[in-house]
């Protein structure tokens, strides 16, 4: 869809990247988190394995391609099981602060203007205003934070790669490593997923986190990256927090402090200031001739 803004795809995947908690207290009361980032990391890949068949991309598809896809399935099992275990010891805003320090590198790096470094010191104190951080609690928690910043930021990096792919690319990349990211996670979520079961409820939890966490923003991550620089991706990963924040007023009826309504300010302010030449797309096949 050309004439959809690839900002407004990025919007839709914040929205939903917040929903899908929604979902995830039932299977926190219930559940282990690596129990828990299994069964969100299945269900997302039965799901793109119904609707994009992807083995079918992968055949076409080169040495390469596939390696660069095995390596997001990796980054994707390993990602989802540090970010739970560290929001199962740490409050998640600063899980989210911590997370965000590596887009924020990133978007260091590609800023090549007054102009975008002062965007990124904008959103920057703006994650600050809204991030709710807290330097206590458990060190393994940190751990764990940490290493989710650091698989976060290598998701940016090959995610945006593999949507400009030419044969495995876009979204049936995307459902290759999700489903690659199920194996790999498997031997560690398993035994943890068991009570899930024999448990429609948690069930039918496990799918809601799935889709709402998993196969929603990251399609719509696919859709923007396609059509964003790597550098503007990251910097507008300063809108989650933002979305969050709007998302409580409007649904919850959530008051947000003067801190909070600055803070989204400050993010939004950062986006429109912000300007760089989006990366070109990836090339359209070429049309076979009568010969081929």
């Amino acid at each position: 869809m050309p004439r959809v803004r690839p900002e407004l795809y990025f919007v839709g995947s914040a929205v939903f990247h917040y929903l899908g908690p929604a979902f995830a207290v039932l299977l926190f009361a219930r559940l282990e988190p690596l129990g828990v980032a299994w069964l969100r990391i299945l269900s997302a890949g039965l799901i793109f394995a119904v609707w994009r068949r992807p083995w079918r991309a992968w055949a076409g598809a080169t040495t390469t391609e596939r390696r660069t896809v095995v390596v997001w399935g990796a980054l994707l099992a390993l990602m989802n099981a540090c970010f739970y275990l560290a929001i199962d010891r740490l409050a998640l805003g600063t899980v989210a602060a911590i997370e965000f320090a590596g887009p924020i590198a990133l978007a260091a790096l590609a800023a090549r203007s007054g102009r975008n470094v002062a965007a990124l010191l904008l959103a920057t104190a703006g994650v600050g205003a809204l991030a709710e951080v807290s330097l206590t609690g458990s060190p393994a928690g940190f751990a764990f934070a940490i290493a989710n910043m650091v698989l976060f930021t290598g998701y940016i990096v090959v995610a945006h790669r593999v949507s400009r792919q030419e044969r495995l690319a876009g979204i049936d990349g995307l459902a290759m490593a999700m489903l690659i990211a199920a194996v790999l996670a498997a031997p560690i979520g398993v035994a943890d997923a068991v009570p899930a079961a024999t448990d429609l409820a948690l069930l039918a939890a496990a799918v809601g986190v799935g889709v709402t966490s998993s196969v929603l923003p990251y399609v719509f991550d696919q859709l923007a990256m396609r059509r964003l620089a790597r550098g503007t991706y990251a910097l507008m990963v300063a809108l989650l927090p933002a979305t969050a924040t709007v998302i409580g007023v409007v649904v919850l009826t959530q008051i947000p402090t003067a801190t909070e309504v600055l803070g989204v300010a400050l993010v939004i302010t950062a986006v429109v200031v912000h300007r760089e030449r989006p990366a070109p797309a990836a090339p359209e096949p070429e049309p076979l001739t009568a010969r081929e």
